[in-house]
């Protein structure tokens, strides 16, 4: 059957074969294995308990050790994106390898924080959106900007 405009519908036996083999397809990728590992913390932060707390609260499941792995982490392909988030935000900032940075690196990732903190870029929207816990407060700002130095 075709439309007026000469494409053909889809019928209900696209359908029928289409949708299995999506529900195969889904439930397939669920044996692809994703890494979620959450490696020995070698240092803290070594800042104020605010500022440690706002941290824990909005950055350290994705630059830190110290990941809570959600349900939906475990459910391809949301799965394969939240562990690519977190291995790259450990990547550009671990705050669990605080030990590792040296003393002008933590200054500049003390600066950085809080930078991408006040211009909304961090924590980034969508996780904000499924931690609303995350948003950071203006008294959580200040706290970054204090340890800053700004």
């Amino acid at each position: 059957m075709t439309t007026g405009s000469g494409k053909k519908k889809c019928c209900g036996k696209c359908i029928k074969v289409c949708l299995p083999l999506l529900l195969v397809a889904l439930v397939a990728i669920q044996f692809v294995p994703v890494e979620r590992t959450n490696p020995a913390v070698s240092m803290e932060v070594d800042a104020p308990a605010d500022v440690v707390a706002v941290l824990k609260q909005s950055c350290y499941d994705c630059h830190s050790n110290e990941t809570t792995w959600p349900w939906y982490s475990k459910v391809a392909p949301v799965s394969w994106l939240v562990a690519h988030d977190v291995e790259e935000g450990r990547e550009h900032v671990n705050f669990s390898e605080w030990d590792t940075y040296s003393a002008e690196d933590r200054r500049k990732i003390a600066e950085e924080a809080y930078e991408e903190a006040e211009e909304g870029k961090m924590p980034i929207w969508f996780y904000v959106m499924l931690h609303g816990d995350a948003k950071l407060s203006d008294s959580d700002l200040a706290s970054l900007k204090a340890w800053a130095g700004e």
